[in-house]
């Protein structure tokens, strides 16, 4: 028996997939490599964080049928767990279950063929961490192990909470025998992610600089943080971050909107002078670092004038890259019942900040020339150029030489390309 799981969204999913992956291969089952391989076992593990997610679990189930039609179609995740009527009714699954019980699925396979009766069981997501639910994902060049699951924030537009959960913290021994075992397999660089972050420890009395001691104390040359909420980067915390010497000066700060009006609306936890104080601490505690966001575009009621308040913080903050996002209407949040901007207005205003999002970019990669940094050799990309990442993550190109990957690589900034910079190994 063969499967294929399909991970869609974020790099949680991704390690709750490897912990799906290791079920199936203790239970007998062969992975199948080909991405064009037929599978008698096809797992789509679902996001829901947008409109368009739901719009790729729905295209992977078509492709599955396509290659196979006598395979056994799974669907678990963010999806099913968010919108379970939807999921069991509309969804044309054969098994259909949420973010409980993923480890499960091989059972449930089997069960399935014994009947070939239609499963729908979603289970109520718990208020402790499912030890079972994901392990390191280390089939990339940057290992990624999840130590936090669930969110307490209820942003006005976010159907998280419901699909993922309160918060819930992975034990500090579990994250040090984890990362280890990233260590152990090769890896130079391991990221921290989770559904927020930043709330790492609330529910056992400890902080994420706690949670990145443990996981610094593997060895491992490089730790990396992702998104990170500002109202959790306290400056005692950023503080306690410095001392963990591997970690990467690198924040990926979640901004939204830069207008205040807006983030009250999305019911954000800061406002804009929060925000700043908390860039400007980041650059104080640790010079030259890269900082990075998100920006939700067209959110409901935003004005002419709340948009341009957004498009000069973003200006003001100088981000090394900004993540542009249409506002999506999710069913079920309180911003779906919100006055709507108009499509068009969205559309217009998502090219105007991705084009500013680019300027900005530009001119950080530009301030680059010139300086030293040590770069991580991803899976190669193109003959002619070794592609890696700097600890800040500036994307470099290193031509004229082969380096393999997981090679770490002492490089000077020469020029910059679009979107990268190019560098000579020293």
């Amino acid at each position: 028996m063969t499967f294929k799981i399909i991970t869609l969204g974020c790099k949680l999913n991704s390690c709750e997939s490897a912990a799906i992956e290791k079920s199936f291969l203790a239970d007998g089952y062969t992975k199948v490599e080909k991405d064009d391989a037929r599978a008698n076992v096809y797992v789509i593990n679902s996001c829901a964080v947008t409109g368009m997610a739901v719009t790729k679990a729905r295209h992977a189930l078509s492709r599955c049928r396509r290659e196979n039609p006598n395979a056994v179609v799974a669907l678990c995740g963010c999806y099913p767990q968010s919108y379970p009527d939807e999921a069991g009714l509309k969804f044309g699954a054969d098994i259909v279950i949420g973010n409980a019980d993923k480890s499960k699925l091989p059972r449930l396979v089997r069960e399935f063929m014994k009947t070939r009766h239609k499963s729908v069981k979603i289970a109520p997501l718990s208020r402790e961490y499912d030890l079972e639910s994901a392990v390191p994902d280390m089939d990339r060049t940057r290992a990624f192990l999840k130590i936090e699951d669930g969110c307490d924030r209820f942003c006005s537009y976010c159907i998280i909470p419901t699909a993922r959960g309160r918060v819930r913290s992975l034990p500090v021994e579990v994250i040090r025998e984890q990362a280890a075992q990233c260590v152990d397999d090769g890896h130079h660089e391991i990221v921290l992610t989770g559904i927020n972050l930043g709330c790492y420890g609330a529910d056992l009395g400890l902080t994420l600089a706690d949670a990145a001691k443990s996981a610094a104390s593997s060895g491992v040359e490089r730790l990396r943080l992702s998104s990170l909420e500002p109202e959790m980067m306290t400056d005692d915390g950023i503080a306690r971050l410095a001392e963990v010497k591997a970690l990467c000066p690198h924040f990926h700060l979640s901004l939204q909107s830069g207008s205040d009006g807006v983030l009250e609306r999305m019911n954000r936890k800061y406002d804009t002078a929060q925000f700043r104080h908390v860039a400007d601490k980041l650059r104080e505690t640790f010079p030259g670092c890269s900082i990075t966001t998100d920006m939700i575009v067209g959110f409901p009621g935003e004005t002419d004038e709340e948009f341009a308040e957004s498009l000069e913080f973003a200006r003001e903050i100088g981000f090394a890259k900004i993540h542009v996002f249409p506002y999506s209407l999710r069913p079920g949040t309180v911003a779906a019942e919100m006055e709507q901007v108009h499509p068009s207005v969205r559309s217009e205003r998502v090219e105007i900040l991705t084009k500013a999002a680019r300027d900005l970019e530009c001119e950080f990669l530009q301030s680059q020339i010139g300086t030293e940094h040590t770069v991580l050799v991803e899976r190669p990309q193109s003959k002619d150029y070794s592609h890696g990442f700097t600890e800040s993550y500036i994307p470099v190109r290193i031509y004229g030489i082969e380096l393999p990957r997981h090679t770490l690589a002492d490089v000077k900034i020469t020029e910059i390309g679009d979107g990268y910079c190019r560098g000579i190994v020293i």
